[in-house]
């Protein structure tokens, strides 16, 4: 089953630094215009094309038609986990992590690979600038690893709440757990650093192995994928100042009169 594991920036790290900027050569990378024949930047293709899609056209793009019916059982796995936390963690994710290793511990060393792939290439696709910006909000800024942590916790959110970020970043404003925290100016909504590792812990129960088993097997199954580009970068989209206030207004309007001081006249 042909996959692309995320790129070397996509290595997860544990700490978060909250309010270090994006910086380094990621900054200046310059990405040919995405196509809708490679689904990684598919979303960036319809938003710079304004090409109208369904509501599930978005997970179909990020993962592969061959994907379909595994993108469904994946995010049934998800939203069971998830159930009624509504992306209030306030615990890095440790308790929707728990909730998804039972349910992966319960499944085969095969389906939790399966999952994690899925995992990656879902992650991936929220790789973009105007992501980053709505979580830099969010958290009163955000690192490189902060950003693995936020993309983790949009995940956890489930398909319809993954499907509007992919979409649209500023439609956060509408999520319960960004409007609480803007209102209790609480910087952790959506940073879910524990549901990175949730298929490798499952691994190792089921196995009796390690971490090292699971990243090898993971490595065993890009090798043996058909079509991977190894050289294949994400495509984030244009890069803008996140300290410029007016900018981000201008990007995300909602959130950021939810999160930045109102401007002076």
């Amino acid at each position: 089953m042909a996959d692309i594991f995320g790129p070397a920036e996509e290595v997860f790290t544990p700490k978060r630094l909250v309010r270090a900027m994006p910086v380094g050569s990621e900054s200046q990378m310059t990405e040919p215009r995405p196509t809708p024949a490679s689904p990684h930047n598919a979303s960036q293709w319809l938003l710079a094309t304004d090409a109208r899609v369904d509501r599930h056209e978005w997970c179909r793009l990020a993962v592969g038609d061959s994907r379909a019916v595994d993108v469904d059982e994946f995010w049934a796995v998800v939203e069971s986990a998830g159930a009624g936390l509504d992306g209030r963690y306030g615990d890095d994710g440790e308790a929707v992590a728990a909730a998804l290793v039972t349910r992966l511990a319960a499944t085969s060393p095969e389906g939790i690979l399966e999952f994690q792939e899925l995992f990656d290439q879902l992650h991936g696709a929220l790789y973009r600038w105007d992501v980053w910006a709505a979580a830099y909000l969010i958290g009163g800024g955000c690192s490189d690893d902060s950003f693995i942590d936020f993309r983790a916790g949009v995940i956890a959110l489930g398909r319809e709440w993954y499907e509007r970020v992919l979409a649209s970043p500023d439609a956060l404003a509408d999520q319960p757990a960004v409007r609480q925290a803007a209102a209790e100016d609480d910087d952790g909504a959506l940073f879910a650093e524990s549901v990175n590792y949730v298929a490798s812990e499952a691994y190792e129960q089921v196995t009796g192995g390690d971490d090292d088993a699971f990243y090898e097997a993971m490595k065993t199954r890009q090798h043996a994928a058909v079509g991977i580009d190894e050289a294949h970068e994400p495509d984030m989209g244009e890069n803008f100042d996140f300290d410029n206030d007016d900018e981000m207004r201008r990007r995300l309007p909602r959130l950021a009169e939810l999160f930045l001081r109102p401007a002076e006249d």
